[in-house]
């Protein structure tokens, strides 16, 4: 229902049409006051104790507040413990970055699948993924406070518990260190060492690496992109007890995935980046051309990851084709935002590219295959004998390609080769008129002159040699005859 009014003397204060018989009649008796011109104040004493701070204004004002004095009136009401807690635990659901080191969990869990013999030891795969969890949220915390002045300047970043100041910066550090010490911990307790120190060193590579680069450098997406790959490493140490050739397949699918996935987002925010003090490569890309081929290179990138994958034993072959269709699908999002860089077309690559993630995890897990443990050796021996196979398998349409290409004549193909030579050497003197010379091409000619040189040098050394050897022969001939014409 609508708010009801009771008038009295012409003045009119709105009320709820809920409020109980005693809000009623205070309200009459302090509308009679302010018609008899008794002061604002008056209604304000009208009002029985306990009354909210909010409907006194509202009535004193004979409406209703705004919205941004509605929520100050609420702020500055005592709110109970429950409320306070509750409070506190969404601005430690934001300060972590919840849904982001939700999957950073998803890909130490796809690690961990990756690196198991036969069946999973779920109670392994929980522990681990607590452990990364905690320590991916203490990093965005020490991320996130020590990005406080800049996240103000920006309308995505503003809310945060931090630049909102709904937190100090020493409890933010002081959440992620009880956090990424418990993660840490509990990974070196219920996995291993090898898995604790790369948590531990994950922590470091992003909160004392990758945050401070993101001021100083559009290099930080590749650094962010080394981060994003190790937690794929850490569930697959915790399943093997090491790190293993075939682990670098996922690392490598989360690195190229990384960056159409944030180079988007950089674009389509490069305003606000900038305003932040943040350096991105969209902000040195006025056309967005620049972004769009980073984008689109390494979505060619991923088109390998699930062949790779077959070929080292992890899945079965239907992983390929599919791995290889899902980094078609976003590197058609990626050509389209190349062909015309704009929001929409970066928005639907960057969308694109939440649904890859997920869905190449879960193919891999379905087709996944049991860990064989392959040393390096092993592993290159593996890949050349499914490189040979793949290669005996197309033979025959290299063959039946080769029958349906039109041929040309011996002698026609001499004629093509000379021409390409006598092309080749016209541009070579063109170049050499124009005083460009092209480096390689020089000390191989360099090279030559220098071998002539050492070549002519040794014959003119023993030429002279055999005159001299010519002439004392000569000399002692003679003589020996004039001795012997003597004697």
């Amino acid at each position: 229902m609508g708010p009801s009014a009771a008038c009295q003397g012409g003045a009119c204060a709105a009320q709820p049409a809920a409020a109980p018989m005693w809000l009623r009649v205070a309200t009459a008796s302090g509308g009679r006051r302010a018609g008899a011109g008794a002061a604002p104040s008056a209604v304000g004493r009208a009002w029985p104790r306990g009354l909210s701070t909010q409907s006194a204004a509202a009535a004193a004002g004979g409406g209703t507040l705004g919205p941004a004095a509605s929520a100050a009136a609420a702020a500055a009401r005592p709110r109970s413990f429950g409320r306070r807690v509750r409070a506190l635990l969404r601005d430690y659901k934001q300060l972590s970055k919840a849904k982001l080191s939700a999957l950073v969990v998803l890909t130490a869990a796809a690690g961990y699948a990756g690196g198991s013999d036969g069946a999973i030891d779920w109670a392994g795969l929980a522990w681990t993924s607590l452990g990364t969890f905690a320590a991916a949220a203490a990093a965005n915390a020490l991320n996130q406070a020590y990005e406080v002045t800049n996240d103000a300047l920006m309308s995505r970043t503003r809310a945060r518990p931090l630049p909102a100041g709904r937190m100090g910066r020493v409890h933010a550090v002081a959440f992620a260190a009880v956090v990424g010490t418990a993660g840490v911990s509990l990974l070196a307790e219920k996995t291993n060492s090898l898995t604790a120190a790369l948590g531990a060193a994950n922590i470091v590579l992003y909160a004392g690496v990758y945050t401070p680069l993101k001021q100083l450098t559009w290099g930080n997406t590749w650094v962010g992109a080394v981060v994003g790959a190790i937690p794929p490493l850490m569930g697959w140490a915790a399943a093997a007890g090491s790190l293993e050739p075939a682990s670098a397949v996922l690392a490598a699918a989360l690195f190229f995935w990384q960056m159409p996935h944030f180079l988007a987002l950089a674009w389509m925010h490069r305003d606000d980046y900038a305003r932040g003090g943040f350096r991105m490569l969209s902000m040195y890309d006025a056309t967005g051309r620049r972004t769009a081929a980073a984008a689109l290179r390494h979505c060619a990138y991923l088109a390998p990851v699930g062949a790779a994958a077959v070929a080292l034993g992890m899945a079965s072959p239907w992983f390929a084709a599919e791995a290889a269709a899902l980094a078609g699908v976003m590197g058609a999002g990626a050509a389209a935002f190349y062909r015309a860089p704009s929001q929409g077309s970066a928005r639907k690559l960057f969308r694109g590219s939440l649904l890859y993630l997920p869905l190449l995890l879960l193919g891999f897990a379905v087709h996944r295959e049991p860990n064989t443990h392959a040393s390096a050796e092993e592993a290159a021996a593996l890949l050349e004998a499914q490189w040979e196979a793949a290669r005996a398998r197309l033979a025959p349409l290299r063959a039946a390609a080769g029958g349906l290409l039109p041929t040309l004549p011996e002698a026609r193909l001499r004629t093509v080769e000379e021409r390409l030579g006598w092309i080749e050497e016209a541009r070579w003197r063109i170049a050499r008129s124009a005083g460009m010379q092209c480096p390689s091409r020089v000390f191989a000619e360099q090279s030559s002159e220098d071998q002539a040189g050492e070549a002519g040098g040794k014959d003119g050394s023993s030429s002279s040699g055999s005159a001299a050897g010519r002439g004392n022969s000569s000399g002692s001939s003679s003589s020996s005859s004039s001795s012997s014409g003597g004697a």
